[in-house]
């Protein structure tokens, strides 16, 4: 499997002097391409940090992170900006739509920040709306939109420009359990009929449960990990749960 992504060795301090937090402490894993990979841990377990510095929010205090061969700690400011926009692809938990923008123009945004023409920019739009289900939202503003669709709309963002990797911190956190569901199941067909590399952050055992593969942090280091192969995700499930037991802290099971 083609490598999309290397995390090495990365380290991560917060604050300065005798008040110093090491948020990350050496992890090291790799993601392939058309992975759908979770990331799991209680409250402070370095989770969200690992996710900040791989989508370049933030940067590593040692270490080094490859995306299609690219170092992004070596990258400087006025290259991220470029790197971002053409490699990679967000998934927020509060949406970060533009409510005075349309459907149509919240997913072309991505584009129009590129040039891309308006007749690649229509195709693109039709093609991505149709395969999330918002086709009949397209004219329509994010206020007038369920939860749900307004997630699915920032999926069809997140994608219309076919990003190297689709990063989601905590998708269904302003979801209920139905509207979650639905959610991940998108997901799954991004990553099986589109072929999209997710990476995605959780603390819902559920959720991670639609993953083909979740790694668990622990005080910023990578502690396990479990794959779900073959089997059903009720055996993921499972697994997820008994992982999370032994790491003590929080988890949300519904």
């Amino acid at each position: 499997m083609e490598e999309i992504l290397k995390v090495s060795n990365v380290t991560k301090y917060y604050g300065t002097g005798s008040v110093v937090t090491k948020a990350l402490n050496g992890i090291s894993f790799t993601v392939g391409k058309g992975e759908f990979t979770a990331i799991m841990g209680a409250s402070g377990s370095g989770k969200s940090t690992l996710l900040n510095v791989i989508s370049t929010i933030d940067r590593v205090s040692s270490g080094d992170i490859y995306l299609e061969g690219t170092n992004l700690a070596a990258m400087k400011e006025n290259q991220l900006s470029k790197f971002r926009r053409d490699k990679l692809g967000f998934i927020f938990q509060e949406y970060n739509l533009l409510d005075t923008l349309t459907v149509r123009e919240n997913i072309a945004l991505p584009l129009n920040l590129k040039r891309a023409s308006m007749a690649k920019t229509g195709n693109m739009v039709n093609k991505v709306s149709a395969v999330l289900g918002v086709t009949g939202q397209l004219d329509k503003f994010p206020y007038e939109l369920s939860g749900g669709e307004r997630q699915r709309v920032a999926c069809a963002r997140a994608i219309i420009t076919n990003p190297a990797i689709v990063l989601a911190d905590e998708p269904t956190g302003a979801l209920d359990s139905k509207n979650s569901g639905r959610l991940m199941k998108t997901f799954e067909m991004m990553n099986r009929d589109l072929g999209s590399t997710i990476l995605m952050v959780t603390h819902d055992a559920l959720v991670g449960s639609y993953a083909g593969r979740v790694l668990f942090l622990k005080d910023g280091r990578l502690w396990s990990e479990v794959n779900r192969g073959k089997r059903d995700r009720a055996a993921m499930y499972r697994d997820i749960l008994s992982v999370m037991a032994s790491l003590g802290g929080d988890v949300d099971v519904r």
